[in-house]
This record gives C-alpha cells, structure tokens and sequence, in this order.
C-alpha cells in the first residue's frame, strides 16, 4: 500500500514539474514564483512544499525537465550517429539552438546563469553547471576530431562560442551572429 502511495505521488510529482516547465518556457524564471508555479500546475502552493522539500528542490526538478527537453530536441536535430568537425557542428547547433523554436529554451537559459542569490547560495548556478556539464558533453560526442584533438577544450570553446551568439541575439543584433558563424565556417 506504501509502496502504491509512492508511486501515485511521484507521479504527480513529475505531472506537476512538466507544467510547471511549460509556465518558465513561457514566462521565464522571474514568474517562477510559487503561486504562480502552483497555479501552472493546477495545485495550490502548500501542496507544490508537498512534492517537494523546498523551492529550490522544485526549481531544479522544474529545469532539469527543461534541459532534458531541449537536449531531446537537440537529439532529434543532430542524432548521436553524426560526429562534426567543429565548424560544421557550431553551424548546426546555432541553427538549432538560434531557431525561433528553441527562443523559450534559450531566454531561460540566459535568466538562469545570470541570476543571484542574495545570499551568494544559489541553487540555480548549482543546476546551470550541471546543465553545462551534460551540454559540453553533449557536444564532445557530436565532435569528429582526429586523435590527437583535446575534444573537451574545443567542446568548451563551441559551447562559449554559443553562448555568445545567444547573447548577441537576445541584444537585437542577429546580423553579428549571422557574421560571426560564418567568419567561423569561412576559416
């Protein structure tokens, strides 16, 4: 019977953390607030501190959904089969990850590794590095290289590379980006 209880309550669990990944995709982290987020999830805020110990708790469950999301999306764009040099993987992946699709993804991203704590602890930055951590080998996977190539240094650097031209994008200057990949592609 416990055992059954169990069950039905990670269940939920998992049902409520999917909705309350659609609202972040949405609205973003800064209406990621419990009301909110409970109102998402179609639960009242006392019963989200249910599911889970704390918010922070509930943030990381609600964003490793997100990542997992995306790199599903990333896994259908680019299948695990394919290796890339370098250049031509930073083309397709800034083809799929500058794509209208994936801007939600992307805009959460961003809030999430420039958010703070007041009190210098933030579980956010905790989950960021972790997000990191499995994109960067992500990429390693993805990249044809000869024997030789330091795969984890240049995986960092295309994953860098990235993230720069999100932020260029998200500033209104997609015409940088644009350049900048080819510039890259052009070497």
């Amino acid at each position: 019977m416990l055992h059954e209880f169990m069950k039905i309550n990670e269940k939920r669990r998992i049902e409520v953390s999917d909705r309350m990944a659609d609202h972040i995709l949405e609205y973003g982290l800064a209406a990621a607030n419990l009301r909110d987020l409970a109102a998402a999830a179609g639960t009242s805020d006392r019963m989200l501190l249910y599911y889970f110990k704390d918010k922070d708790e509930l943030m990381a469950a609600v964003l490793q959904v997100i990542a997992m999301r995306l790199t599903h999306l990333l896994n259908i764009a680019i299948p695990a089969s394919i290796k890339l040099p370098y250049k031509d993987l930073l083309q397709k992946l800034w083809a799929v990850v500058g794509s209208t699709p994936l801007k939600p993804f992307m805009h959460v991203w961003m809030e999430l590794i420039t958010s703070k704590s007041d009190n210098g602890q933030n579980t956010q930055t905790s989950v960021a590095a972790a997000i990191i951590d499995g994109f960067a080998l992500w990429i390693t996977d993805h990249l044809d290289q000869t024997p030789n190539a330091k795969h984890a240094e240049v995986a960092a650097l295309l994953l860098a590379t990235l993230d720069g031209l999100l932020l260029l994008d998200m500033a209104g200057r997609r015409d940088l980006t644009d350049k900048a990949v080819l510039g890259v592609i052009g070497q």
